[in-house]
This record gives C-alpha cells, sequence and structure tokens, in this order.
C-alpha cells in the first residue's frame, strides 16, 4: 500500500466472477522487451513477437514512441498485474502511462476495446456493412470536431490521447493476430478525443421527432428531421432506450467523526450490466499522480470514480435536464431561412457522405443536415424551424477536466476541476484526506429565461427567449461536512443527500428534478445512519446487507389480507412462512421468493395510485410509502404466487439462493441481493432462464 493511501476495499465481480474480497498479490516476472515497426513512412526495424500475457504476473512492456507506433514509449512504461489480473501501469511521463493503459485493454478486451472506438468516429457501417452505418453520420461529425479542438487542448491531454493511440496501435502491431481483420485498424489522438465530444439527449430528439411526425398527420412515410447528431429520417432512430430500473449506483462518503479509524471513509458502488465496459486499473506517472479506479473500456479518460493519495469520488447517475427544443418561424419569404432578432437569417447546410460495406464492394449515402446559432435542426415545417439547444452540444473539454480531477490534491482543486462543467452530469460523492466529506449534483443544466417543458418545443423569436448560458456552479446543489456526518445518494435527487440538512427543492429551477426518496435511497439512510461510529469492515458488512425494504413496509398488512381472505390451507401455511421470514434476500432465507412472486404480480395487477396505504410524502421521505392500500387484490396476487412458485420452482418455500444464482461457464452458484424496486441496497437484477429460475445479469459487479 502506497504511503499515505485510504485503506480501502475491493469486489470486482464484473471481471472476475468472484464472489469474495480481492486479494491484491503480485509475483514478479520481467518480460523481455518488443518492438514494434514506427510509422510506415521510416524505415522498418526489427520485429519481435510480445509473449503471451501471463494471467498471475508482473509484465514489463517495452514498445514504441511516435504519435503512431512507438518504440520510446515502451521503454518508459512498466505494467504489474495482480494476481487477479488488475494492472498497476507506472509511466515516466503522462503518454506512456497511457500507453499502457491501452496495452492492457487491448489485452483483456482487445476487438471490443477497437469497436467502442470505431463506432465513436463514424466509420462501423465501412466494415459491417449498411444495416451498422446509421450512427455513422454522428460519428464523422463528432470526429470532425475531435479534429478542429484537438489543439485547443492542452499539451499534457493530448499526450494522454496520443499515448493512447500508441499502446492500441502498438498491440495492433505485434499481436494482431489476436483480433479480427476489421480490427486491425491505426488510430490517432483525434481518434480517441471523439468519444469525449458531447451532444444532445437522443431519446428526447425520437421522442419529439415522432410526436411531430403523429401530430402534423406526417406519418412514418414523411416525417423527416435534418440534424448534425441524428439521421435524417426520423424512421432510422432506435427506439427511445428506457433506462433498465436496476441501472444506476449507491455512493456513501462519512466523516471522521463517524468512523472508529477518525479518517473518512468512502464507498463507491456501481451496479450497472456487467457488460457496462467498467476498467480497473492503477495508473501511476512518479511526481504527477498515482489514481486507482475504474475507467472505461475505450478511452484514458471517463473515470468514474476511484482514488489517489488525497481524495477520492464516487459517481452516481443523475439524469439532469440539458436540453430545450425551440420554435423558430421559417422566413416566408426566404427559403432556409428563419427570424430571429428582427433579421432573416440563413440555415446552414451540410452534407454528410457514409461509405459503407457492401459485399466486396463499397456503397455511399449522403443525407443533408442543417444547422443554426442556436443549435441544429431536428424538424421543419413549412413554417416553423425547430432546433434542440443542449449544454453538451460539442463540448471538447471532458478529458481535459478529467486530467485534473486525477490531479487533485485538496478540496479546492476539485472544486476548481468541476467549475470546467465539461461534464456533463452524475452526483459526485467526495471525501479526502483532510477529513472532509462533500456531495456535488453536477450538471450541464442551462440557466432558463422561461420554464421549463418536458418534450415540448418552446416558441422564440429573440436571443431573451432562449437560454446563453449554463446555471453558475454554485447554484448547482452541493452539501459539504453536514451535521451527522454523512452524506448519501442512491440515485435520487439531491435534496435528501443528509436528512439533516434538507435542500428545499421550490429553491431550485423549473428544469431541476422532482423530489423523490425511493426505497433503495431510504435503506441507504437507514444503513448510514445505524451506528454512531463505523470501522471500515462495519461499512463493508452493511453494504452488503440483504434487507428489503418493501417488506418491512408493506408485510404486516399483506399478512392481515390474506388472513382476512378465508385462505386455503396450502395459502395459510405460505402466509405463515412470510410471518416468519427474516425480511432478506440472504442465501438461505426462506420467504423471500414467495414474497417477491407476490410483490411483482401485485405492482403489475393493482392501481399505481392505490397500491399502498400512505403513498411517499416529502413530508416524511424516509418513512413512506407503507402499507397495503388494495387488501382485496394483495390476497388474491399472493394465492397467485403460492401457485406460481410451486409450479416454477416445485415449491413455494424454496431458499433464496436455490433460484437466485450467478451463472457464467461451469460456474453456477447461489447469491444474495434483489432489485432496488423491492428495496435492497445490494442491488442485483435477474434474467429468467430456461429451468425457470432467475440468474443475476446487472448489480453489484463492482465496489471500492
Amino acid at each position: 500500500m502506497l504511503p499515505g493511501f485510504p485503506l480501502f476495499y475491493f469486489i470486482d465481480l464484473v471481471a472476475h466472477r468472484r464472489g469474495h474480497v480481492v486479494v491484491a498479490v503480485l509475483v514478479g516476472m520481467v518480460l523481455p522487451a518488443c518492438g514494434a515497426p514506427p510509422a510506415p513512412e521510416a524505415p522498418e526495424p526489427e520485429t519481435a513477437v510480445a509473449p503471451a500475457h501471463p494471467p498471475e504476473a508482473v509484465l514489463q512492456y517495452r514498445a514504441s514512441a511516435t504519435p503512431v507506433y512507438g518504440p520510446e514509449l515502451a521503454r518508459q512504461v512498466v505494467i504489474r498485474r495482480t494476481a487477479y489480473g488488475v494492472p498497476h501501469i507506472r509511466g515516466e511521463n503522462l503518454q506512456a502511462a497511457a500507453f499502457g493503459l491501452a496495452y492492457v485493454q487491448m489485452e483483456d478486451y482487445g476487438q471490443e476495446v477497437v469497436r467502442r472506438i470505431l463506432r465513436a468516429k463514424g466509420v462501423w457501417g465501412r466494415l459491417m456493412g449498411r444495416d451498422s452505418m446509421a450512427a455513422d453520420f454522428g460519428g464523422k461529425q463528432r470526429h470532425a470536431r475531435a479534429v478542429a479542438t484537438y489543439h485547443f487542448l492542452e499539451s499534457d491531454t493530448r499526450a494522454v490521447l496520443s499515448g493512447f493511440a500508441a499502446g492500441l496501435n502498438h498491440f495492433i502491431r505485434v499481436r494482431g493476430d489476436e483480433l479480427p481483420e476489421w480490427a486491425r485498424q491505426t488510430f490517432t489522438g483525434h481518434d480517441v478525443a471523439t468519444s469525449d465530444i458531447g451532444g444532445p439527449n437522443g431519446g428526447l430528439v425520437r421522442r419529439f421527432l415522432a410526436r411531430m411526425a403523429d401530430s402534423t398527420n406526417a406519418g412514418r412515410e414523411e416525417g423527416r428531421a435534418d440534424s448534425p447528431l441524428y439521421a435524417t429520417d426520423w424512421r432510422d432512430f432506435p427506439e427511445d432506450v428506457v433506462p433498465h430500473p436496476d441501472d444506476g449506483s449507491n455512493a456513501w462518503a462519512f466523516a471522521p467523526s463517524r468512523t472508529t479509524s477518525g479518517n473518512a471513509i468512502l464507498l463507491r458502488n456501481p451496479h450497472l450490466a456487467w457488460d457496462a465496459g467498467y476498467y480497473e486499473a492503477h495508473v501511476t506517472v512518479p511526481g504527477d499522480y498515482s489514481f486507482y479506479g475504474d475507467y472505461r473500456i475505450g478511452g484514458p479518460f471517463t473515470i468514474i470514480g476511484g482514488f489517489n493519495e488525497y481524495l477520492g469520488w464516487a459517481t452516481t447517475n443523475n439524469s439532469p435536464d440539458m436540453d430545450e427544443i425551440y420554435e423558430l418561424d421559417a422566413d416566408p419569404d426566404r427559403p432556409d431561412h428563419y427570424l430571429f432578432d428582427g433579421a432573416s437569417i440563413p440555415l446552414t447546410k451540410e452534407a454528410i457522405t457514409v461509405d459503407y460495406r457492401d459485399g466486396d464492394g463499397v456503397g455511399y449515402e449522403t443525407r443533408t443536415f442543417w444547422h443554426t446559432a442556436i443549435g441544429p435542426v431536428i424538424y421543419r415545417t413549412d413554417d416553423k424551424v425547430y432546433v434542440i439547444r443542449t449544454g453538451m452540444d460539442g463540448v471538447y473539454l471532458r478529458g481535459q477536466q478529467w486530467l485534473r480531477m486525477l490531479r487533485a490534491r485538496s478540496l479546492e482543486d476539485f472544486q476548481n476541476a468541476m467549475r470546467m462543467r465539461a461534464i456533463s452530469g452524475s452526483n459526485y460523492t467526495y471525501a479526502d484526506r483532510d477529513g472532509n466529506i462533500y456531495l456535488l449534483w453536477n450538471a450541464m443544466i442551462p440557466d432558463l429565461p422561461h420554464e421549463a417543458k418536458t418534450d415540448e418545443a418552446v416558441a422564440a423569436s429573440t436571443s431573451e427567449e432562449i437560454w446563453t448560458r449554463l446555471l453558475p456552479f454554485e447554484r448547482l446543489p452541493q452539501v459539504l461536512n453536514p451535521e451527522g456526518g454523512y452524506v448519501q445518494n442512491a440515485n435520487d435527487p439531491p435534496y435528501y443527500t443528509n436528512l439533516n440538512e434538507l435542500m428545499d427543492p421550490d429553491t431550485f429551477p423549473s428544469n431541476f428534478p422532482e423530489p423523490r426518496l425511493r426505497l433503495r435511497s431510504q435503506l441507504s439512510h437507514q444503513l448510514a445512519t445505524s451506528r454512531e461510529t463505523m470501522s471500515l469492515e462495519d461499512v463493508v458488512e452493511l453494504k452488503h446487507s440483504m434487507r428489503m425494504l418493501l417488506a418491512d413496509r408493506v408485510k404486516d398488512d399483506l399478512i392481515a389480507a390474506v388472513r382476512s381472505s378465508t385462505p386455503g390451507a396450502e395459502v395459510s401455511r405460505a402466509v405463515d412462512l412470510i410471518e416468519r421470514w427474516d425480511n432478506t434476500a440472504a442465501i438461505e432465507s426462506r420467504g423471500g421468493v414467495l414474497f417477491k412472486l407476490w410483490a411483482m404480480r401485485y405492482a403489475e395487477t393493482v392501481d399505481p395510485d392505490h397500491a399502498y396505504a400512505a403513498a411517499w410524502d416529502p413530508e416524511q421521505p424516509a418513512s413512506t410509502p407503507y402499507g397495503i392500500g388494495d387488501p382485496e387484490t394483495a390476497a388474491e396476487t399472493f394465492a397467485w404466487a403460492v401457485e406460481e412458485g410451486t409450479r416454477r420452482f416445485g415449491s413455494w418455500d424454496v431458499p433464496w439462493g436455490e433460484v437466485h444464482r450467478i451463472r457464467a461457464g461451469d460456474i453456477d452458484l447461489p447469491v444474495g441481493g434483489c432489485t432496488g424496486d423491492l428495496g435492497c441496497f445490494r442491488v442485483l437484477g435477474y434474467a429468467d432462464t430456461e429451468d425457470g429460475k432467475w440468474a443475476v445479469r446487472r448489480g453489484d459487479g463492482w465496489v471500492i
């Protein structure tokens, strides 16, 4: 452990599918150097074949150093892996460290790393065919934006991007036979930077276009929209993606007054799908920074959480409203012009051509996009022009901001980095070695001169009627060192970060989220305040609580409803089991499976407005909802759950772990944990399997 580092607890179930604490063991082996040819215009030096990747070894790579291939860079980086394969990368400089990060990502994920970059830069159809080209129109423009802005980036940011490209190229040169032919590409820093270019909310655009096509009777054959980041014909848009209810994260920060060690403790716990692309790594540049955390496959930035010697942070999704659609008047006397601020202003036309693989040949398609100074055009009629204006559009400094965050050594450094406003969203839960704990509801959210409208256009004819700046950083919701010594977030709005210091939602603009505190967040508060002081081991234990808060809130009413319905003998025995049940999703627990079947059926059947005896109340945010609102339906669906448990599993009293499984390859193991709608803090999401059991597909895959 490096001097001054806080003690952290690691589980990496995503990468390793292991259900126990990872102990990092380094074993010593230095591999021979491997060279690679530089750029094609240079003489070809001798090429050495890179050795196979030993799973439990310290790896030292020697490779090359131009922006493309890199003989010098590999002499400036050492990569060590733990017994579990986690890479620790030590580069003499930023470029070398990024070179190493790219190389290990290629070792571990190969073509997936390449695929993400190729899709981002807009050449996927060229490799995969016309059916894969829809997103290439936007990708080509994001890539052009990356090229046009690359020289504006600080030299250190460019060093990271070019080093990452060099690492990709070196791996492809010396180990390309491990990749399919389409993945053997050559990359530049521009290509890597493309993933950091921001754009509008695609879901909002798709919903708006579908509604406009319906409302104008344009129909699917005629409804069209021109946008610089999306397909011209709205029929090409994929269906709006509704986030999975269990996508999200948990985060806690405890002040020194709440810990037995007298040091702050920070918890990071995302639970997206296990193929979401998290990449655990430790990157060190001596004298610059040393950061351990989760990166994302396909780039050196997008650091979702982690820590250095001085501080750490954890992100939780917050889904801010960063986009507004404006309705402008078309100029009736001048084609392709709109009226604004008393002037007739021309639309800017842009034709984008994408090439795609067509059998053994190449096909081409050109689409026309239109721009205004306010934002891209997404829809036009004879008399109106609709544009989307977003804080993210064209933003290119995200990687630069993340680099400043990696290097931060104090709360002031961290806040100054966040003031760059290049990262679009997320709650940032923070702790540092000075004992500060902090939560920032981060968002590139507009400072609106009008009320926010969801999925609707705002009519505008002057500059005063559109937003022109982001809401100032100081007006974003923030909590620093609150009473009670904790901050928490479980993907709900920030108003209830700490129940001792509530925020008033009415003091924030209309484009801020409505107040909400769901069961997972309520359990988060209960666990975080359950002990006066906590050791690290206590925090680990609480994090993995198997409690199902929904059962705490409704079980007594459910039992009463079933017993008052004159149940048969088997249903009576089943409700007796529910009464004895410990209200957990623990592996050995009996009753949880039956309760889950009932809860799923009840939620599908009951009128949502009458599901609970008492609905959620913002005046009682941590103790509502509770009770059964429709006892008759509750009793009927419980009887159904008894029959369904027998049909599906052979019995309604099976232990939780008998039917909730981790399955990967030859592994088939019981697992505890449940979905957030059941009120679990240890979130696991499951999918049906052929034998009727549930196999975990998402959830508690990464914990620091």
